[in-house]
């Protein structure tokens, strides 16, 4: 089994990168913990989402200014580097290391004449998180960990009165902790975990043009994984995941931004789901399939963000040699039909039938 192990686990290279709830780009997995011995890897994805709209309403207003103006692709494809190394202490003890950028955003509106045509917005993240696990009697371990975060942000949006609006958050650091606890069975190659991650609270210092220096509080949210993998025949593994994000606590909020609400908020959490299942071909060769599923949130979507939910599948591949192990991975994700605002509680712009293309690819190393 521990090459199917290897792809199931692996598959999510690409689906993890492409669009899930919020600005999140990575689930905050704690896998790497579960590889035997002394372990180290890398992984790549390129993500290319196409999200467009066009403007709502059938005559100009100030709630609905530019209906029947297409808004153009405003989504920017984007990378995703991450770096794991995991070495076993001792028979009862292992500890990881992991690099990675779990949220992130690329906003940028062409010109088109839609009314929110030129707007841009970055916001990016790096974190190192260390993993601890100690292995109990009955096949059950204790799981902890640390996780240092920066993060920043910059957004200029024309559209905002009277003049358009502009703020850039310096990088700033901060730290949250992870917990949980898993239960194994080796022998079916059974593995349930279900792993807390912590909120991470930031304190930016806040250049916001016409305004000068602010402080704006981000919390990135707090989280809950579960997953879960068993054989169910000879050389097959049914693996899946259900992960929750409190995005509902999270809200982007500058000092001067004139609107009443937040540059960037969610009105309600999301609940993602996956479920796959992994086929060893030989000693070589290894296949898995997964499907994803996010549910909508409802209400208007941020006009930085015109999503709502997702439906994906992904499919991957290993290779294993002696030591080493090659993964690649590929996902589509049909993303959710969404609604934006400006005011008077109507819809400014429509976004429908949106996608986005992830590839993957991840080498480990065993040693």
């Amino acid at each position: 089994m521990k090459n199917i192990v290897a792809v199931a686990s692996a598959v999510a290279i690409s689906a993890g990168a492409v669009h899930a709830g919020g600005v999140e780009r990575t689930s905050q997995s704690i896998g790497i913990i579960f590889e035997g011995g002394n372990y180290a890897e890398l992984s790549f994805g390129s993500v290319k989402p196409t999200v467009s709209g066009v403007g709502a309403g059938a005559a100009a207003n100030p709630a609905q200014p530019t209906p029947g103006i297409p808004s153009g692709d405003m989504a920017g494809d984007y990378t995703q580097v991450a770096l794991g190394f995991k070495m076993a202490l001792n028979s009862n003890v292992d500890l990881g290391f992991v690099i990675d950028s779990p949220f992130g955003a690329n906003v940028d509106y062409p010109l088109t004449g839609y009314y929110a045509s030129g707007s841009v917005a970055k916001l990016s993240t790096t974190a190192l998180t260390a993993i601890a696990r100690y292995k109990l009697p009955s096949n059950v371990s204790l799981i902890g960990g640390l996780r240092y975060q920066t993060f920043s942000a910059t957004a200029s949006i024309p559209f905002i009165p009277p003049a358009g609006y502009a703020v850039a958050g310096a990088n700033d650091g901060g730290l949250g902790y992870l917990v949980g606890i898993a239960y194994e069975k080796p022998e079916i190659a059974l593995r349930v975990s279900l792993t807390y991650n912590s909120k991470i609270k930031h304190e930016l210092a806040t250049t916001e043009v016409g305004f000068g220096a602010s402080t704006t509080v981000v919390e990135t949210p707090q989280s809950v994984n579960l997953e879960a993998q068993s054989g169910i025949a000879k050389d097959t593994l049914l693996f899946g995941s259900i992960r929750w994000v409190d995005w509902s606590s999270f809200k982007v909020d500058p000092a001067n931004y004139p609107p009443a609400t937040p540059l960037v908020s969610y009105a309600k959490d999301t609940v993602s789901y996956t479920l796959g299942i992994g086929r060893r071909f030989n000693e070589n060769w290894s296949a898995a399939i997964s499907v994803g599923y996010e549910g909508k949130t409802g209400g208007f979507a941020s006009n930085l963000g015109p999503t709502d939910g997702k439906r994906s599948v992904t499919i991957g591949a290993t290779y294993t040699k002696d030591n080493v192990k090659i993964t690649g991975g590929i996902s589509y994700v049909d993303i959710g039909d969404a609604q934006t605002t400006l005011a008077a509680g109507l819809p400014a712009g429509t976004f429908t039938k949106n996608r986005a293309v992830g590839f993957g690819l991840k080498v480990g190393y065993s040693f």
